[in-house]
């Protein structure tokens, strides 16, 4: 059965059900998830997309980047994408903001991005999905945005300026402080508490299937 997503509005309220190609094809508003790891000593972990990924092949992304299934949390599909592409269970993760924003031709997301810690020691990544893994400081990755001497998906560049102050394509829905996460930790439930839902289903023709 092809992989199913909630359908959102502008506000991020759920508001029906598509399969991922509709969901591209028709330019359907829908969640995502990203992760930034640092090692110990501050330097992000960041994959190179394997040359069979149908969007942007063999080139450089952040640590995970999911899109958000149907009826999951953010949460959940963060966790999710570090097991399937890094093997990684468990981790302690923060989120750092939610935003909206044009991910190429029909490819329309509220995302959150999370951030958390890593030791190198424990990756085992998904050769199916990633190339390699490498490690950079923030400082090599301004660089590289400069410079421009790794090819990085559009929406890492957007991510990277974000979490850089540098200008980005992001609109901002909220950021998370501190406290508010740890309130959020207190009582998981609060996290999902925004994201209202109905009962209406978005119908398709389409059956193929497409990944980030």
């Amino acid at each position: 059965m092809e992989e199913l997503l909630d359908v959102i509005d502008e506000t991020d309220v759920v508001i029906g059900q598509a399969t991922r190609a509709a969901v591209h094809a028709q330019g359907l508003w829908h969640r995502g998830a990203h992760v930034f790891l640092f090692t110990a000593d501050g330097k992000l972990l960041i994959q190179k997309r394997s040359a069979e990924r149908v969007q942007y092949p063999s080139v450089w992304d952040c640590s995970v980047s999911e899109h958000v299934k149907a009826g999951e949390s953010y949460p959940v599909a963060a966790q999710r994408g570090l097991w399937e592409e890094l093997g990684l269970a468990g981790v302690d993760l923060r989120p750092r903001v939610r935003f909206r924003m044009n991910y190429g031709p029909n490819d329309n997301e509220i995302s959150v991005l999370f951030s958390g810690t890593v030791d190198p020691a424990c990756v085992c990544f998904d050769p199916g999905e990633i190339a390699q893994v490498d490690y950079h400081s923030l400082d090599e990755l301004k660089n590289i945005l400069r410079d421009k001497t790794l090819p990085l998906s559009h929406w890492f560049v957007q991510l990277l300026h974000w979490f850089l102050d540098l200008p980005s394509e992001m609109k901002i829905i909220e950021t998370y402080e501190e406290s508010q996460w740890m309130k959020i930790c207190a009582c998981s439930d609060d996290f999902n508490r925004p994201f209202r839902q109905t009962t209406e289903v978005v119908t398709t023709k389409s059956s193929s299937t497409e990944s980030r």
